[in-house]
C-alpha cells in the first residue's frame, strides 16, 4: 500500500539546477491559470497522447525537466478533497519512472500540507470506485491523465521529472457519468455535454454539485501550493 509521508524526506545530490527552465504540463485551463508568469507550459486537455506532444516541444524548445501539475484523483481512502501529492514515481506502461529524488524532497519540504506518493498514469478517465480501488492495490497514490505521458518523455529525453497534484474526488466516490464528458481542445470543460448528460440523468445532480466543490478545493489548495514555490518550481 502507498505510505503516507507526512515529513520531508532527506535529500541527497544536487539536484534540478535553479537556473533550470521548467516545462509544465496541464490538464486544465483553470490549472494553467494558477501558473506563475512567464513559465513554459501546456495543456493537453485530459488527452495522454496531446500531453505527450506537448512535453516533447517544451523539450525541443529548450525545457531542461519537466513537471505535471494539477489536479487529481485520489485512490487511497486517506486522502481528503484539497489534499496535496507530490509524486514518488508515476506508473506507466507497466512500469514505474521515478520521479527526481532531490526535486521531491525540495517540494515536500516547501509545502507544509503536502505528502509523497505513486502516481498512476491513466490513459482513461478513472471515475469508479471499484477501479480506483484496484490502482490502489497496485500501488498508486492518486490517478491522471497527463502524468503518465510527461513520464515517458521525461525518461526518453533524460531530463529529471517531477509531478505535483491536487485530490480532487477522494477515492470512495464514483464520479457521476454526467461528469465524465471531459475537456474540450483547449482545456476547458465541456459545459453543454454536461448539461445533456444532466439532463438525461438529473438524479445526479447533486454528485456533480459535490464534483464542482471537490474540484474547488483541489484547485484552491494548488494555488497555495503554487503560491509557495513559485516560478522556479521548488528547483
Amino acid at each position: 500500500m502507498p505510505s503516507d509521508h507526512a515529513f520531508p524526506e532527506v535529500c541527497w545530490g544536487e539536484g534540478v539546477g535553479k537556473d533550470a527552465r521548467i516545462g509544465v504540463i496541464v490538464g486544465m485551463k483553470s490549472e494553467a491559470a494558477l501558473l506563475p508568469d512567464g513559465v513554459a507550459w501546456g495543456c493537453a486537455g485530459a488527452v495522454p497522447a496531446k500531453a505527450e506532444a506537448l512535453a516533447r516541444s517544451l523539450i525541443e524548445q529548450g525545457a531542461h525537466a519537466l513537471i505535471s501539475i494539477g489536479i487529481a484523483g485520489g485512490l487511497d481512502p486517506a486522502l481528503n478533497p484539497g489534499d496535496m501529492v507530490v509524486g514518488s514515481g508515476v506508473q506507466v506502461d507497466g512500469g514505474v519512472v521515478e520521479t527526481d529524488s532531490v526535486w521531491k524532497c525540495r517540494l515536500l519540504s516547501a509545502i507544509p500540507f503536502s505528502r509523497s506518493g505513486l502516481v498512476h498514469g491513466s490513459d482513461t478517465a478513472v471515475g469508479g470506485v471499484r477501479g480506483k480501488r484496484d490502482l490502489f492495490a497496485q500501488g498508486a497514490m492518486i490517478v491522471d491523465m497527463e502524468s503518465g505521458a510527461v513520464a515517458r518523455v521525461a525518461a526518453k529525453a533524460g531530463v529529471p521529472l517531477a509531478v505535483l497534484r491536487a485530490v480532487a474526488d477522494p477515492a470512495g466516490r464514483a464520479l457521476p457519468i454526467s461528469a465524465m464528458a471531459g475537456l474540450d481542445a483547449e482545456g476547458n470543460p465541456r459545459i453543454a455535454a454536461v448539461l445533456a448528460g444532466l439532463a438525461r440523468r438529473p438524479w445526479e445532480l447533486p454528485g456533480l454539485i459535490r464534483v464542482g466543490l471537490d474540484s474547488q478545493a483541489a484547485l484552491s489548495a494548488l494555488r497555495d501550493a503554487l503560491k509557495i514555490i513559485g516560478p522556479t518550481f521548488g528547483t
